[in-house]
């Protein structure tokens, strides 16, 4: 069995050697796996460190993203993995590796699961940090997601979730531009009837670096994607 990360960075030079690191001495050195790292327009030195990086025990590959958008960074990491299931990891370290290494072991044992989606809302999970705004505004906008699509899972809009890479090529077009491209992801799974899992994780606020969501930004996005979506629900069911 085989795994793709899929990182995107935009001015992470604060954190992402540290990242590395902690994929270097992880469960991941024991698997067939590469971490494709697209760089997002940045910067600073986060290019330069990833390229200068010592870490021996990791398949880094290096790719840019020619247009200015989060979107196109993961559909640049998508077109350019090459293993059987996908993961999604976000530079800033606040999801776990051992829930990855959880992600990997449900999907690589039952071949009927086209993705397994982590929920830090629900018994078993874990969340420190959660800036008290965006947790609110979290909840809010993931459960009235909930209830317009009839759905059981209560954490669309986290990035962190695992897919088969030909799940993922199936939900093409993607048309997202910036962070609403994790909730377009899921949503296209739940409204294709697509089958998956739901298990606990753990999250934990950033430390070093800077976030780049911006919620004044993006909330209008999400909504698009949300109507988007339900109308691609709608379509289907005729």
């Amino acid at each position: 069995m085989s795994l793709s990360i899929v990182m995107p960075v935009r001015n992470e030079e604060e954190i992402i050697l540290k990242t590395l690191e902690k994929f270097n001495n992880s469960w991941l050195t024991q698997i067939d796996h590469e971490i494709i790292i697209i760089n997002d327009n940045s910067s600073d030195e986060t290019t330069k460190l990833i390229k200068n990086n010592k870490f021996k025990k990791i398949n880094v590959i290096l790719k840019d993203n020619y247009k200015k958008d989060l979107g196109s960074a993961i559909i640049t990491g998508i077109d350019n993995s090459s293993k059987k299931y996908l993961s999604i990891y976000m530079a800033d370290m606040s999801d776990s590796l051992d829930d990855l290494n959880s992600y990997y072991n449900k999907i690589k044992n039952d071949d009927t699961l086209d993705a397994v989606f982590g929920s830090r809302f629900i018994k078993g999970s874990e969340v420190t940090n959660y800036p008290k705004i965006k947790f609110f505004l979290n909840r809010f906008s993931n459960n009235l997601i909930k209830i317009i699509f009839f759905s059981k899972y209560n954490d669309f809009t986290n990035a962190f979730k695992i897919y088969k890479k030909s799940t993922l090529l199936k939900l093409y077009p993607l048309v997202s531009e910036n962070f609403n491209v994790f909730l377009e992801i899921p949503l296209k799974i739940e409204c294709r009837r697509l089958k998956y899992k739901i298990i606990p994780i753990s999250w934990k606020g950033r430390t070093l670096g800077k976030s780049k969501f911006r919620i004044k930004e993006i909330g209008s996005k999400y909504i698009f994607t949300m109507l988007y979506c339900l109308l691609e629900k709608i379509l289907l069911k005729k």
